[in-house]
């Protein structure tokens, strides 16, 4: 039997690291100011919100049983008590005593239920759905008690459960509103522009260190540094670019911090379609692209090159980069083998925001060097959306994949990307029926190796994650694991 104790109220402390020292003369009133690039499409987290809809409101506005923390770690939070059977097929939740909903409702078992549902509805859009497929029912004995049975073994089912926001199982569209039941609540959304945030009065753990936040969003990077500049924002959830950074360098005025990233760049190909369904067409690529100098003209000395989707935050990570590492004239050889010694033309599909559309151009100049012809088509964060992930319809994207422990998607031959290796799918499908982690990890870092062989995608860099902020400003996470930034724990001083 497994057992995890009940939660602390003292909640704020499980969210360590934060950046800065404490402040001596804080002021509790105070409403936080934050620039992010990441607006969020809609409210929801299962209608293909993006990643702004995590940043913004996960464990923020909505809680999970258990949450990811920014130093990785999974700790209960509407989970009080977690039993295990012996054949690790049954898992009992007991919720936290005196949780309310903003609307005033009561936390149920009921609730629970419902929202492990939405996520796995048919209609919805959530990239963890397939995580939570082992699931093969849901009990709720009573208020308190969630019993969820497992068609097969899911060692990852805590840290899955993280990705589920519980939801009032009254409130049906929430695209727009909300009803949660973390510690601030929705108080203004203007689209294009602002959404705002204030402490709730009803909350059942530690009072926040603020009394809300105000996340402004802006399309272009310069604008945001400008807006921090000027005063007109507090903190800055990420840098975009390290030629920014030496405008903050006045330690009297900004503190620079920097994480660990799990946000990676990559070239994402249609792996159904000619020649993307060719291994030695990726690998051609994949040897055709000088990442060090691509890394190098984004991010100077900062961020690091990738060889595989899996970063070193994550278990079952290795250095990979000596696989297909750069070799353009290799690269020629193997897209003669593949039937291309003329090369080939395909069209990229580039998000319009930073740092895509310089990310493609260079890719652009060095596959041209192989005989490759790219076509760049510059595409809102919408229409890749649509376009991309959910019609499929392209040949090669840029992406930047924020989630943690996500090579799992290359175990689904249905995800956009359209990768289908049986070898892979089996292992990624045994990794989550093992009893203990190293099992987990030995599997899954045999699973990325073929994926990193077969170059499925092409991996350029990991992000580094920069927060700029206002001196005066501390307590606000440095890592953003899954693009997450907790509110609660940030201080300003009057």
């Amino acid at each position: 039997m497994h057992f995890v104790p009940k939660l602390a109220l003292a909640l704020g402390a499980a969210l360590a690291p934060f950046a800065g020292p404490a402040l001596a003369e804080t002021d509790p009133s105070a409403i936080i100011r934050i620039g992010s690039l990441y607006e969020p499409q809609n409210l929801d987290n299962t209608a293909g919100a993006g990643q702004g809809i995590n940043e913004a409101f996960n464990d923020n506005v909505y809680e999970a049983l258990f949450r990811l923390n920014d130093d990785g770690s999974v700790v209960p939070v509407l989970a009080a008590d977690h039993t295990v059977s012996e054949d690790g097929l049954t898992h009992t939740f007991t919720l936290q005593d005196g949780v309310t909903f903003h609307s005033g409702d009561p936390l149920t078992a009921a609730d629970v239920k419902y929202s492990i549902e939405r996520v796995l509805a048919e209609g919805s859009k959530s990239s963890r759905k397939s995580s939570l497929a082992p699931i093969a029912g849901i009990e709720t004995p009573d208020d308190k008690t969630v019993v969820i049975t497992l068609k097969s073994r899911s060692i990852s089912l805590p840290y899955n459960l993280s990705y589920v926001w519980i939801v009032n199982d009254a409130a049906t569209d929430i695209t727009a509103t909300e009803d949660g039941t973390g510690p601030y609540v929705l108080d203004g959304w203007k689209r294009g522009s602002a959404i705002s945030l204030k402490a709730f009065d009803g909350y059942w753990g530690e009072k926040p260190k603020n009394s809300g936040a105000t996340i402004s969003y802006f399309t272009e990077a310069a604008a945001l540094d400008n807006a921090l500049l000027t005063d007109a924002l507090d903190l800055v959830t990420t840098i975009q670019s390290p030629d920014a950074l030496a405008q903050f360098e006045d330690p009297s005025r900004f503190t620079i911090s920097e994480g660990n990233s799990t946000v990676k760049e990559i070239m994402a190909y249609n792996d159904r379609v000619a020649p993307f369904d060719n291994v030695q067409v990726r690998k051609a690529l994949a040897r055709g692209i000088d990442k060090a100098k691509l890394l190098e003209a984004i991010w100077g000395d900062r961020g690091m090159v990738l060889g595989s989707f899996v970063p070193p935050t994550d278990p079952w990570y290795e250095d990979l980069t000596g696989v297909d590492a750069y070799d353009p004239e290799s690269a020629k050889a193997l897209l003669a083998e593949a039937g291309y010694p003329d090369g080939f033309t395909f069209t990229l599909d580039t998000p319009n925001y930073d740092p895509h559309p310089i990310t493609a151009e260079f890719i652009k100049a060095e596959l041209a060097k192989i005989g490759v012809t790219v076509n760049i088509n510059i595409i809102t964060a919408n229409e890749w959306y649509t376009k991309v992930y959910q019609a499929k319809d392209f040949q090669a994207t840029l992406q930047e994949h924020v989630n943690h422990r996500d090579v799992v998607f290359y175990g689904n031959p249905d995800f956009y990307w359209g990768y289908n290796n049986a070898d892979v799918t089996r292992l990624i499908a045994e990794a989550e029926e093992v009893a203990t982690e190293e099992e987990h990890t030995a599997k899954l870092r045999e699973a990325n190796r073929i994926i990193a062989e077969e170059a499925a995608s092409n991996w350029f860099f990991l992000y580094p994650q920069i927060v700029v902020s206002a001196a005066n400003v501390t307590g606000y996470p440095v890592n953003g694991l899954n693009s997450q930034f907790f509110l609660r724990g940030i201080e300003k001083s009057k």
